[in-house]
């Protein structure tokens, strides 16, 4: 299939990456595209600046969770089903690092080489003219797929810009498409996971509506969106599940799930906000209905459920409002008790203990479901890649599952389930509380990396139902 797309990336982490890909996403909005994006890694928060902008959900792509033909198949999958004009992709960090010192996999010069996808390079030209030159040729040198194919001066002032563009262009074989100056009034604020999240800036609309109409004068629009259609066909996407005539077996499972009217809860507000969207996507697919309810402010659990999902987010901020929402948390202990089944995972997780602390050492009563407390740290504890191995899921085998870690929280009870092992060293340690009822812990889980995990999760729904 025909998808025009561009990827935004950068040397090193903090070189505007997300302030850009909004302000194009922005302008190319304006303009009329019917624009799709998509963010390079496991990140949650970049993706809800996008779909503030766009107005529709952001995907991620990554190459640690799924091998080449599935990640081109998700992109051009998520495109043919929002019927979008033009892709923009965020790259991760800077755009060769990766999984590690010695490997670039899973970093945005993965994604860009996987999907054959132009990359826009953000330069910082800030106190610099001809040193800039052997900043960009070392980039475009060190390159094993020649993917990047235009500049955007960054920090760089009007007056300076077409002097710089003249002598990279003349020296580098490269085109310079555009420039961003130094934008005081539109940076986005950060705390210890990323950026804070979109509802909690205050003017968001306003500053993306002034940084888009600083990008219109500044950005080579049309340049940019000649090498955007420049970028090579991907595949047709597969059908969807249970849609593969050579697949007989997920269209029964499929029908399995939609006679069994299986209906899951999704905690979802400003406490539990982390979510892959492929991952609801991929169960609405299959059949699912997706109840969502608040945590914090709904008194109990929606009627009828046969599941539960806790998702990561930033239970920590609001753990006294969790905690004295009494009906709420007695409401999802009894549904556990009852044997309910349930997947949590970080906050989700944190939320389940008996007690939670805040980032004060302040204790509060929780769910009840896990044993023990979980408590703040004061630091980043496990990060990064890992591979869940050695372990089941509700009773079943499926393999190994690729997830991701990143919490300033610890628990008393982090579970012996899984070992996790890290992809690009030797570290590994014991996690997951895994039963019959009930998978949690801190991983990250992409349903993607492993089909298998969300199938035992509504197999075991489905038993459970077939035994009441």
């Amino acid at each position: 299939m025909k998808l025009d797309r561009i990827m935004i990336a950068a040397p090193a982490s903090g070189s505007g990456k997300t302030l850009i890909t909004c302000g194009l996403l922005s302008l190319l909005k304006r303009k009329g595209f019917n624009v799709g994006s998509f963010k390079c890694g496991p990140d949650f928060i970049d993706p809800m600046f996008h779909t503030k902008v766009i107005g529709t959900k952001s995907r991620n792509l990554d190459t640690f969770f799924t091998d080449h033909a599935t990640t081109r198949n998700l992109l051009a999958k998520n495109a043919a089903e929002s019927n979008i004009d033009i892709a923009v992709m965020e790259g991760v960090m800077g755009y060769f690092d990766g999984m590690g010192l010695n490997d670039s996999r899973a970093g945005a010069s993965d994604l860009a080489g996987v999907t054959d996808t132009p990359v826009l390079l953000i330069v910082n030209a800030k106190g610099c003219s001809r040193s800039i030159l052997p900043a960009i040729k070392g980039f475009l040198d060190f390159q094993e797929k020649p993917c990047i194919k235009g500049i955007i001066l960054n920090r760089v002032s009007a007056m300076l810009y077409p002097r710089m563009k003249e002598m990279i262009e003349s020296e580098l074989d490269t085109k310079v498409v555009g420039y961003v100056p130094v934008l005081k009034d539109c940076i986005l604020e950060s705390r210890h996971l990323g950026l804070m999240m979109p509802d909690e800036i205050s003017e968001l609309q306003e500053k993306l509506d002034r940084l888009s109409d600083e990008l219109e004068k500044s950005l080579d629009l049309d340049a940019i969106l000649s090498l955007a259609k420049n970028a090579p066909e991907l595949p047709d996407p597969k059908p969807k599940f249970g849609e593969d005539p050579s697949r007989p077996e997920e269209k029964e499972f499929r029908d399995r799930v939609r006679e069994n009217k299986i209906r899951i809860g999704l905690a979802r507000d400003e406490a539990f906000c982390f979510f892959y969207e492929d991952n609801l996507s991929l169960l609405r697919e299959v059949g699912v209905e997706l109840v969502e309810f608040s945590p914090i402010h709904d008194k109990k659990l929606p009627e009828n459920l046969d599941g539960l999902l806790f998702h990561g987010g930033y239970p920590e901020l609001y753990v006294k409002e969790m905690s004295e929402n009494t009906s709420m948390r007695q409401s999802v202990k009894a549904a556990l008790d009852a044997g309910m089944i349930c997947m949590a995972e970080c906050g989700g997780f944190l939320y389940l203990h008996e007690i939670l602390e805040d980032t004060e050492g302040n204790a509060y009563p929780m769910v009840g479901a896990v044993p023990g407390r979980a408590f703040y740290t004061g630091r980043l504890q496990r990060f990064g890649y890992i591979t869940l191995k050695e372990g089941a899921v509700f009773g079943e085998e499926i393999g190994d599952i690729r997830s991701h870690e990143f919490h300033y929280f610890d628990s008393e009870h982090n579970g012996e389930a899984f070992l996790a092992q890290k992809p690009a060293a030797k570290r590994n340690w014991r996690c997951v509380n895994s039963g019959d009822t009930l998978f949690c812990g801190f991983p990250h889980l992409y349903y993607y990396a492993n089909q298998e995990l969300p199938k035992a999760f509504l197999r075991r729904i489905l038993k459970r139902k077939a035994d009441s």
